[in-house]
Order: C-alpha cells, then sequence, then structure tokens
C-alpha cells in the first residue's frame, strides 16, 4: 500500500498579515473567493458541510457552495436528507472551503436556517431540467435497491412532468449559515501558516492571529 506519510510539500504562495486582511471577514472571503474564481480550480464553489445528530455523532459531506452575503452562505438540498436531519436537531454547523492551488483554507462556524419558500423557488426555477427532475426522483440519503430503481424513479418522474413547468418539491430547499466565526488561513513555509480567526461581537467582529 502508497504511504501518505511520504507526501511533502512546503507551501510558499503567499503570506497573511494583520495590515492586509482588514476587519471584514465578508470582504475578505469576497477576495479569496474571487480569486479561487479565477484560479483554475475545478470546483471553487465546493465546501465540506460538518453537522451532528441528536445523539452528538458527526458527519461530513461535500455540498456546493450557491449563495454567500453578509448574512451566511446558502446552499441547497433534500429537506429529507441526512444532513436536513442532522441541522433540524441540531442547527450548529460548520463549514470548510480548500482552495488547494492557492494554498488556502477557510472555515466557518455558525448556525443553520432554511431560506425562505420565495428564494428556494427562484433557485429551483434557475436550475438545469434534468436536475429539476432529479430533486423529485431522488430518495436523498435513503436505500435503494440498485441503479435501475433510481433510473425507473428518473423515468417516472420524466412521464410526470412532460414538457410541462416542474414546481419545487415541498422536500427540497436551501439552508444558509450565519457566521459566528470565521478563520482564514494561508500556507506557509515549514509548515508556519498564517491563521486569522474572526469572532462575532455585539458590535461586530474581534479578530485574532492563531499560532499554526
Amino acid at each position: 500500500m502508497a504511504d501518505p506519510a511520504g507526501l511533502r510539500r512546503d507551501y510558499q504562495l503567499g503570506a497573511l498579515s494583520e495590515e492586509a486582511i482588514g476587519d471584514d471577514p465578508f470582504r475578505l472571503f469576497d477576495d479569496w473567493w474571487q480569486d479561487a474564481l479565477h484560479g483554475g480550480l475545478v470546483e471553487p464553489n465546493a465546501m465540506t458541510l460538518a453537522t451532528v445528530d441528536a445523539a452528538g455523532r458527526p458527519s461530513a459531506r461535500v455540498v456546493l457552495l450557491k449563495a454567500y452575503d453578509h448574512h451566511g452562505f446558502v446552499w441547497y438540498t433534500n429537506y429529507d436528507s441526512r444532513k436536513a436531519h442532522d441541522l433540524a436537531a441540531n442547527p450548529h454547523a460548520a463549514l470548510l472551503f480548500w482552495f488547494d492551488k492557492l494554498e488556502r483554507q477557510v472555515r466557518v462556524e455558525g448556525t443553520v436556517e432554511k431560506v425562505s419558500p420565495a428564494v428556494a423557488d427562484a433557485y429551483f426555477h434557475s436550475r438545469p431540467r434534468g436536475s429539476q427532475i432529479g430533486a423529485w426522483a431522488s430518495p436523498q440519503s435513503q436505500p435503494i435497491a440498485d441503479r435501475a430503481a433510481l433510473d425507473a424513479l428518473q423515468a417516472a418522474t420524466e412521464a410526470r412532468f412532460g414538457d410541462g413547468p416542474i414546481p419545487r418539491p415541498p422536500h427540497w430547499g436551501g439552508f444558509r449559515l450565519e457566521p459566528v466565526a470565521m478563520e482564514f488561513w494561508q500556507g506557509g513555509r515549514s509548515r508556519l501558516h498564517d491563521r486569522f480567526r474572526f469572532a462575532r461581537e455585539s458590535e461586530g467582529w474581534r479578530r485574532q492571529r492563531l499560532a499554526p
């Protein structure tokens, strides 16, 4: 078997300073997002979402960021999925962005709530028709017999809607994570990385440098 302990990479693309990052984590995230968007990453909006269920057992998976602003970070999913059940039991979650070609990561922690039906409708109707069909056809996170069973559900859904408009499923919509903390990490030489954590306070954000 391959030995992962032998893999080594010395990060040396950049550095973070107190003067450069400012006091607004959302502005800094937007700068980094723009860099990632034009930096040759395959899916810069891919982010790991970590949730915890009612028994305190953690779970993580990659989802796709679909919107962000000063109110938080938005993604969409089936409300009957495991992550949605976790969030119903415990609305605290964490996000992780890994911008590998830029040697950067962003960690976001906060509380989660559903987006409004109007916001979910608007995004659903912007999706490709195949993705709209998939939202109806897939019983996300539930066991299925085989691929043929999923294909049959897709075919049945296509027959159901024909060439007509497809409404948003009542079991499908968006979540927004409103941050209480955001951490920015820039890889550094000899593993002496630059890390800054922003913690939300009543009158804004408190910034701290963290040891790598």
